[in-house]
């Protein structure tokens, strides 16, 4: 039996930063995910690169961290973030006390904020309300999550590290009070392996509570649901955001060739961690506060709702929440519990995954006696290294994006199956071929197809039958179809009115079984 230095468990993207970060200083790495990457969490959100404003006055050092992480993931993700920019707004009804306090606030934290006059805001920004009081500059940007978990994975993978999807922890190896590794059950095939390892790293998010608990160590977690609404237009060029304290609906982040309104914030019980649902409720609510941000959404076309839980952890002495944090927490179960061998990340945001990361392995290198610099903050991602495709057309510069240097194995004059967002069939078998992938929702994830303005009402037969061909077996066109079919479905049926419930009944007829 292989016995690595660490296993990481979890593969959203704090487990594929983790990964990275400990393949790269020589660690022998091993990373679990009992699904796809970017499964929980990281592929719900709204893509914000956060430039640390919006924690400015409640939490200035978060707020410094993330104009850090933000500068750093400017030059070391180029490919996956779009620097749009960022307006916060004050309207009638909000305070421009409120706004004079979030700007001193935003410089004291490092964040170059700088209010401007309500005319320059809408020169800037047509699609923001013209009622706008007040608005202050500053730097967000958006991000592309999934890219960005991608492109860590393979980074990983570059520097020697193996990834395993479709592998669900269900228990540990322990030896008295020392952790020595993992039972994972393979969820294609069903077979119970064991892994060893020096360290074992629990990045699974909110579900890495239950992971602590097979351990008999209790992190104090809270699952927070944030629902979130994606619009079949671009409305906005800059993420617009509302200039008071964080509230629901309080983001607009452009991304790609849609929008995307968010978030509220509930707390749900554990046991519907996985399978989150958004309300007509909270759809409603989403669309009558952003469109106060941007009032066309409320005439723009939605394509579906979303929502991921956040991983809040409280305090121990505190069950009711109240004192429930958004920061980074690094737990050494050796120091806290007693439990030697198992290390627990958790908290912070996407835009600080990297940071999460960098001490993580700087712990783990510490406990190993290995004296090796973190060099993530300086070594670009796959697909950010400033060198060109090797292809012509938008497929060529899609897929080198997507997936960097190894673009370059792709047919160049391969046919283009999703419009929207210029995914190839060369794309497809690389995807097949180097990335594992086994269904459409993998399929998805690593190359965004199905998630354009379309959400793969014109592409999904074509993809389908793509992939199954791929795969060795024909047969399965039909049914990896339905399957993209009923997950896209799922997001759709709280937003089903007007235009959008007669398009999708036309899908519906398109891609019904005759």
């Amino acid at each position: 039996m292989k016995e690595y230095d660490v296993i990481i468990i979890g593969g959203g993207v704090t487990g594929a930063g983790v990964a990275r970060d400990c393949a790269m200083r020589g660690l022998s790495t091993l990373l679990l995910e009992r699904g796809d990457i970017a499964d929980g969490a990281s592929g719900r959100n709204h893509g914000l690169l956060h430039s640390g404003a919006r924690y400015a006055v409640n939490d200035p050092e978060g707020a410094r961290e993330c104009i850090v992480e933000n500068r750093i993931l400017r030059h070391i993700a180029s490919g996956c973030v779009e620097q749009t920019e960022g307006l916060f707004i004050t309207l009638p009804e909000d305070s421009l006390e409120y706004q004079a306090q979030f700007v001193g606030k935003c410089r004291a934290a490092g964040i170059d904020a700088k209010a401007i006059d309500p005319k320059e805001a809408l020169r800037m920004e047509p699609s923001v309300n013209p009622s706008l009081i007040g608005a202050v500059v500053v730097p967000d940007a958006s991000v592309d999550p999934f890219r960005l978990v991608s492109a860590n994975i393979l980074d990983a993978r570059l520097h020697g590290a193996e990834i395993l999807t479709r592998h669900s922890v269900e228990g540990f190896i322990k030896e008295g009070v020392t952790i020595m590794g993992v039972k994972a059950r393979d969820l294609s095939t069903g077979e119970l392996k064991q892994f060893r390892a020096h360290y074992t790293i629990n990045a699974a998010g909110i579900w890495g509570a239950g992971i602590a608990a097979m351990a008999g160590v209790r992190i104090g977690m809270l699952p927070a649901k944030g629902s979130l609404l994606v619009f079949g237009h671009r409305v906005n060029n800059m993420v617009i955001n509302r200039c008071r304290k964080p509230s629901n609906a309080d983001i607009l982040v452009p991304g790609d060739v849609v929008c995307v309104i968010g978030t509220t914030s509930d707390k749900v019980p554990f046991e519907e961690c996985d399978n989150m649902k958004v309300t007509p409720e909270e759809v409603k609510l989403l669309l009558e506060e952003g469109s106060k941000l941007a009032p066309g959404l409320a005439s723009t076309r939605i394509l579906r709702a979303y929502a991921g839980v956040r991983p809040l952890v409280a305090d121990d002495s505190d069950p009711s929440g109240r004192s429930v944090s958004r920061g980074i927490v690094l737990l050494d179960h050796a120091k806290r519990d007693g439990i030697y061998g198992l290390v627990s990340i958790t908290g912070g945001k996407l835009t600080t995954y990297r940071l999460m990361a960098e001490m993580t392995t700087d712990l783990i290198c510490e406990k190993m006696s290995k004296n090796v610099r973190c060099t993530t903050a300086l070594e670009p991602l796959p697909g950010s290294k400033g060198v060109r495709p090797s292809g012509q057309g938008l497929g060529s510069l899609a897929a080198f994006h997507r997936h960097g240097e190894d673009e370059s194995k792709m047919d160049k004059d391969s046919e283009v199956l999703c419009e929207c967002e210029n995914v190839t069939r060369a794309e497809i078998a690389y995807a097949v071929r180097e990335l594992g992938v086994k269904d459409m929702n993998d399929l998805r994830r690593r190359t965004r197809i199905g998630m354009g303005t379309c959400q793969g009402g014109f592409c999904m037969k074509k993809v389908a039958a793509a992939l199954s061909e791929e795969l060795g077996d024909g047969s399965k066109a039909e049914e990896f179809e339905m399957q993209y079919a009923r997950e896209r479905w799922k997001g759709m049926r709280p937003v089903m009115w007007g235009e959008t419930l007669r398009e999708a009944e036309y899908m519906r007829k398109m891609h019904a079984k005759k």
